[in-house]
């Protein structure tokens, strides 16, 4: 996924995985989230074998990327 918006400053991200995490704590909490939403993503791609970055550059936008293994479908035999 990829936006042009306000990017993430970089001494921030690091942090952006951090339950709670936000990277402008001035907003109030109507005009922004609680800080999870990236930290449930990424327990959600690790419960999958997965992974989830984040690339982003000020003043020119974010890119979130997730990885998750494709496995193979198991047909399993019919019980009579």
């Amino acid at each position: 996924m990829e936006d042009t918006g306000i990017g993430i400053p970089p001494a921030a991200l690091p942090h952006v995985f951090d339950r709670f995490y936000r990277v402008d704590k001035a907003r109030t909490r109507e005009d922004g989230g609680t800080g999870l939403g990236l930290s449930i993503a990424q327990s959600i791609c690790h419960a999958h074998h997965g992974t989830i970055s984040i690339q982003s550059v000020e003043g020119k936008g974010t890119v979130c990327r997730v990885e998750l293994a494709l496995v193979a479908s198991v047909k399993l035999a019919q019980i009579a």
